[in-house]
């Protein structure tokens, strides 16, 4: 006998069966038991939830002759009959196919007539978004005013594709991604059942990467069954079948990162490039594992929303103090670009490459992003008392930012080329200001993201994109780049907010005002105080009004 695949001899016979859509499976089912049966049903939702194994129960349950709790006993010459596909009470269509007005012509002709056995005459069309809008409008009539035995039963992975009027006379049901705990769950029911050894890490990392569908996680453990028959599934088997990394390499991968160790990022790529790994998968991987560490930094129950071990959770919460969110999001953003792009590319390789040389040099890159972690890396060096700013640091973020304030006192760094201006002034323009507003500036800015979460409201989303400058003695301006933003954010109510949260957050009586930032202005400009820089730069400093 030809084997059968696992997803295709576990399909679920009746509604117990059903894994993930219990709000489903109860409504239909009272439906049965109250006989209160619709006449046209939607069922819309991602690949492999069950929306046409659900179909196929619901139509034998309204033909079966002894139905208990509203399922169908599978017994019966009816249930029997449906279920090997010789029964003319149930049509399965597949649209994709079958998507012309001849085809649901054909439809309207045969509804005419009754079942020969049983109640209801059942059709089960099958992606349904794939009909042309002919047919469709062929359609329509017919879903709207079906003679009583007739059940319509549509089924899409595109609910955006359907037309309203066809919506409008069905009763939709949205079928749920199935959680990885489930699918686990049943994966370890079904190993059992046909006698296969597995470690349960090993289904747990099938359940995740078959992302919410029953179907697919089936198919993967078959694949991985069939690579290694006969021996115990272990967890490094599926990685080696799927091409996939494990959770410690990308913990390796951050902290070289962050320790701007380019050579040790290139030398893992090159190992998982032997070892066959799916560079795609990486990838994505990757972007999981740090969107895992967002979470955990950003969320106040983060613990419940990461499915995943104790010993993974430690791990993570060890990684995650080395790293600050605006990084995070940089990472995410950075790799996010890069998944996209690996669609159509050719040599995936070369971009990953690049991407990591991104992340651990982002002085190669003239990006905001980049310029901002650069700061931040300064800043840190200089609290930690080990800055070494020379002037061509300083020189070269100058020119990438292109910083200049009206009305502010500058810095001109005499003797840097030999005792003489360069004469391109813009690059060589530090903005100075008193060391007590420069602590102020600090201070808030530091936080600047945390308190914005904190007031939340309308502050989060209209404060996301600001920046925060000096605006005199014990007071800052909040620097908006959006009309709307900037119309939020100068409400009284809303800068009264934010002096409150200082005042008690830091004990510091600041004031904020806002303004609009200009079209060509150039942004996030470096302030430094008199003291920090004659310390910094070791040479003689001129001040300009």
């Amino acid at each position: 006998m030809s084997y059968t695949a696992l997803y295709r001899k576990w399909r679920p016979a009746a509604f117990t069966d059903v894994k993930g859509q219990d709000h489903i499976v109860q409504t239909l089912k009272n439906q049965i038991e109250a006989e209160r049966i619709g006449h046209a049903y939607l069922f819309c939702g991602t690949r492999g939830t069950g929306k046409t194994s659900i179909a196929k129960i619901f139509a034998r349950a309204v033909n079966c002759e002894h139905s208990v709790d509203g399922s169908p006993c599978n017994v019966c010459e009816l249930c029997k009959g449906i279920a090997q596909g010789s029964s003319m009470n149930v049509v399965e269509i597949d649209a994709a196919s079958n998507n012309g007005v001849e085809n649901i012509r054909e439809i309207r002709d045969q509804v005419q007539y009754p079942p020969t056995e049983g109640k209801y005459r059942v059709y089960i069309i099958d992606e349904v978004h794939m009909l042309s809008t002919g047919a469709f409008n062929a359609l329509l009539k017919t879903l709207e005013e079906p003679p009583s035995y007739v059940i319509f039963i549509l089924a899409t992975t595109e609910v955006n594709k359907i037309p309203i009027t066809v919506l409008s006379r069905c009763q939709r049901y949205d079928f749920k991604r199935i959680s990885a705990e489930t699918l686990c769950a049943r994966l370890k029911e079904l190993t059992e059942a046909e006698g296969i050894e597995a470690e349960e890490r090993a289904l747990a990392y099938v359940a995740k990467a078959a992302d919410g569908s029953m179907r697919d996680a089936l198919s993967l453990l078959d694949q991985c069954v069939a690579f290694h028959y006969g021996d115990c599934l272990t967890y490094d088997n599926v990685l080696e079948v799927l091409g996939a990394v494990d959770s410690s390499v990308f913990s390796g991968l951050l902290r070289a990162i962050l320790a701007k160790d380019t050579a040790f990022c290139i030398g893992r790529l090159e190992e998982m490039v032997i070892q066959g790994r799916e560079l795609g998968q990486f990838v994505t991987d990757f972007i999981w594992y740090l969107r895992n560490l967002l979470v955990l930094k950003t969320a106040g129950d983060a613990e419940n929303m990461l499915e995943m071990s104790e010993d993974n959770l430690r791990q993570l919460r060890e990684d995650a103090e080395m790293i600050d969110e605006d990084t995070l999001m940089r990472f995410i953003r950075v790799f996010s670009d890069l998944s996209s792009q690996l669609r159509y590319a050719s040599q995936k390789r070369v971009l990953i490459e690049m991407a990591l040389i991104r992340l651990t040099k982002p002085q190669m890159e003239h990006n905001l992003d980049s310029i901002l972690q650069r700061i931040g890396e300064l800043e840190e060096r200089m609290e930690e008392g080990n800055a070494a700013m020379s002037p061509e640091v300083i020189r070269s973020l100058a020119a990438q930012l292109g910083q200049t304030i009206p009305g502010s006192r500058q810095l001109s760094l005499a003797g840097v080329n030999g005792g003489e201006d360069s004469g391109d002034s813009a690059s060589e323009k530090q903005v100075v200001i008193p060391k007590a507003q420069l602590e102020d500036l600090n201070l808030i800015r530091r936080d600047w993201g945390k308190i914005i979460r904190d007031l939340g409201g309308a502050i989060r989303p209209a404060f996301r994109e600001t920046v925060v400058e000096p605006g005199g003695e014990s007071c800052l301006c909040v620097v908006f780049s959006s009309e709307d933003c900037y119309a939020i954010g100068s409400r009284p109510t809303v800068i009264g907010a934010l002096e409150e949260y200082v005042r008690k957050n830091y004990g510091k009586e600041l004031y904020f005002k806002v303004r609009k930032r200009e079209a060509g202005e150039q942004t996030i400009p470096i302030y430094v105080s008199d003291e920090e820089l004659k310390k910094a730069v070791h040479m003689e400093i001129e001040l300009e009004d």
